[in-house]
C-alpha cells in the first residue's frame, strides 16, 4: 500500500483502464466500486478509444501483427525506426490487459477467424504462426475471447528449449532461450491457465520461470555479466521487453496463482526497481519504444507515470509482505 495518500489520489485520478487496478490492488476497494470502474473501460477513455479504431472486419489498421499498409522495405521497418503498435494482435493484447469485458468485443473471434491472416506465410489468425511472442498473445486474447486455443497451447510444449523458454528466433536456428521470448510467452501462458484452469502447460512454464530465476532476471547466465541498462530502464507500455519491473510483476503474478513464495533470487531485480523509486514515492517513465500508435498511453519520458507507480508499488508491497512473512 503507499503510505502517501496523495499519491494514492493521484493515481486513482486516471483512466478508467488504469483506476481499477489501483481500487483494486492498492486502495483496497470492494469488488462492487472496482468492478464498476473496471466497466467503464467499453466506455470511457482510452478502452473507447481503441474500440473505436477496429475495423468492420474484426481486425485493427488492416492487419495481423503489422497493419496493412506497412511497407516491410520502406524506413518504417528500420531496426531503429521501431515497429507500430497498431494492428489486431497489439490493439487486442492491450485491452485485454487493462481488463476490458470480452462482451464488448462481441463477435471479434469469429469476424478474425475469417477474415484475419498472419502476415507470415498468410496462416490463419488463430492458429498462430511460428513467433513465440505472437503465439503467446493469441493464445492469451483466444482464451479470453472464449476460443479453445488448446492446439496452439501445445505448440509452447513442443517448442520449449532445453534450458527452459523460448526463443522467437528458432525458426532462424536459434537454439538458446531468450529474455525476450520467454516473459512474453510466460504472461500469456499464465493468463490463458489462470482463464480455462488448464494445467497442460505448468510443468512447461515452471522450467521457464527457472529459466529466467537462474538469470536473477539481470543476468547472462553463460558469464554472469550484467544484461544491460536496458533491463532496469522502464517504460510503460511494455511491448515485448523484458526488464526488471516486468519480470516482477509477472512473478508476483506466478505467485499468487500457483499459492508459492517469492523467490529470493529475484532481490536483485527489486533493488533496481526500488533504487528508481522518487523521493516522492512515484516513478518516472524513462524511455518510450518508437513506432506508430493509435495514441500515446502513458507520459512522455522524464515524467511521473502513474502506471510505472502503480507497477512498482503493488510489486515492491507484494514483495516486502512475502519477505515479512517469512522473518
Amino acid at each position: 500500500m503507499p503510505t502517501d495518500a496523495a499519491l494514492l489520489t493521484w493515481m486513482l485520478d486516471s483512466d478508467p483502464a488504469l483506476r481499477w487496478q489501483v481500487e483494486r490492488d492498492l486502495a483496497g476497494e470492494p469488488p462492487a466500486v472496482w468492478q464498476a470502474t473496471r466497466a467503464r473501460v467499453a466506455t470511457e477513455g482510452m478502452g473507447a478509444e481503441m474500440l473505436a479504431h477496429q475495423d468492420d472486419d474484426g481486425q485493427w489498421a488492416g492487419g495481423a501483427y503489422f497493419p496493412a499498409d506497412f511497407d516491410f522495405d520502406g524506413p518504417e521497418a528500420a531496426r531503429d525506426a521501431g515497429q507500430p503498435w497498431t494492428a489486431t494482435t497489439w490493439s487486442l493484447s492491450t485491452l485485454r490487459d487493462w481488463g476490458l469485458d470480452p462482451a464488448a468485443l462481441a463477435g471479434t473471434a469469429e469476424r478474425l477467424a475469417a477474415n484475419a491472416r498472419w502476415e507470415y506465410e498468410d496462416l490463419p489468425y488463430w492458429g498462430g504462426e511460428v513467433d513465440a511472442c505472437i503465439n503467446g498473445w493469441t493464445l492469451a486474447n483466444g482464451a479470453w475471447l472464449g476460443r479453445d486455443m488448446s492446439d496452439l497451447a501445445d505448440w509452447f510444449a513442443e517448442h520449449e528449449m532445453a534450458e527452459g523458454g523460448w526463443n522467437c528466433e528458432w525458426v532462424e536456428g536459434s537454439t538458446r532461450a531468450s529474455v525476450h521470448s520467454t516473459i512474453n510467452a510466460l504472461t500469456s501462458i499464465l493468463d490463458w491457465e489462470a482463464r480455462t484452469g488448464d494445467t497442460r502447460l505448468r510443468d512447461v512454464r515452471h522450467r521457464a520461470e527457472e529459466y529466467l530465476l537462474r538469470r536473477r532476471i539481470l543476468f547472462r547466465e553463460t558469464t554472469g555479466e550484467p544484461l544491460g541498462d536496458w533491463v532496469t530502464r522502464i517504460a510503460y507500455p511494455f511491448r515485448w521487453r523484458h526488464t526488471a519491473l516486468r519480470a516482477i510483476d509477472y512473478f508476483r503474478a506466478a505467485s499468487l496463482h500457483d499459492g508459492t513464495a517469492a523467490d529470493p533470487r529475484l532481490a536483485d531485480a527489486v533493488d533496481s526497481v526500488r533504487a528508481a523509486r522518487q523521493p516522492d514515492g512515484s516513478w518516472l517513465q524513462e524511455r518510450r519504444y518508437p513506432g506508430r500508435v493509435w495514441f500515446e498511453i502513458d507520459v512522455p519520458v522524464g515524467e511521473r507515470s502513474p502506471w510505472l507507480t502503480f507497477f512498482g508499488t503493488r510489486a515492491l508491497a507484494w514483495w516486502d509482505d512475502a519477505a515479512g512473512s517469512s522473518a
